[in-house]
């Protein structure tokens, strides 16, 4: 069983604990924050960043970011510098994933999610419970989409973007990169990159700075 790293220690990491069931052997955490370095988490201890070079070997899954951070992802997880090859992507065994469907490295799947024929899923991302993805849409990377979001069929999240959960996107539309989708907000129309959107139906409420 190949072991796992997990970065940071933040709330999607104590979720992944429950995704793992089996698939690897968890080593721990790693997290910058000394006040959080060497308490035992959920059983589990939490590392610097001197683990990923101590456990060489060990498979990397990295889920830094939060509706206030989430434009800082692909730094946080580029600054690792861990290659490509050596993040691990996770599935929870209740989640239902096509077959014809592709994903990539570093994904985060939690419970309950489905993710039908041609969704195309880039990497470095993290899908919150039941979240339904249909047919041909396409995740671009570093993206975070929250729990109970619905995205219909054909649609194109970008780059960097978090979706709020409890959101509903409509099909055939496009939404920008680095994109805030506030939570429980029904898409109908694309989105320009960097904006801030909320309601029924989304209205845009500000700028990503």
């Amino acid at each position: 069983m190949k072991q796992l790293l997990i970065f940071p220690y933040n709330g999607n990491g104590i979720e992944a604990l429950d995704c793992l069931q089996g698939q690897y052997e968890l080593i721990g955490f790693v997290d910058d924050n000394p006040e959080k370095q060497g308490i035992q988490a959920n059983g589990v201890e939490v590392f610097s960043r001197a683990a990923l070079t101590r456990y060489k070997d060990a498979k990397v899954l990295a889920v830094p970011g939060s509706p206030t951070t989430y434009t800082q992802r692909r730094a946080m997880i580029e600054g690792l510098q861990v290659p490509d090859n050596r993040f691990a992507t996770v599935i929870h065994s209740n989640a239902q994933v096509s077959r014809l469907a592709r994903i990539g490295h570093n994904v985060l799947i939690m419970a309950g999610v489905v993710i039908t024929s041609n969704a195309v899923l880039g990497n470095h991302l993290c899908i919150l419970p039941n979240t339904v993805i249909h047919h041909d849409v396409q995740i671009h990377d570093y993206t975070l989409i929250g729990a109970q979001i619905v995205i219909a069929g054909y649609t194109t999240v970008g780059r960097d973007c978090y979706i709020g959960s409890g959101s509903k996107v409509i099909d055939h539309i496009t939404i920008g990169d680095s994109t805030l989708v506030g939570m429980g907000t029904n898409v109908i129309t694309s989105i320009p990159a960097r904006h801030k959107v909320v309601g029924n139906p989304a209205r845009i409420i500000g700028i990503v700075s």
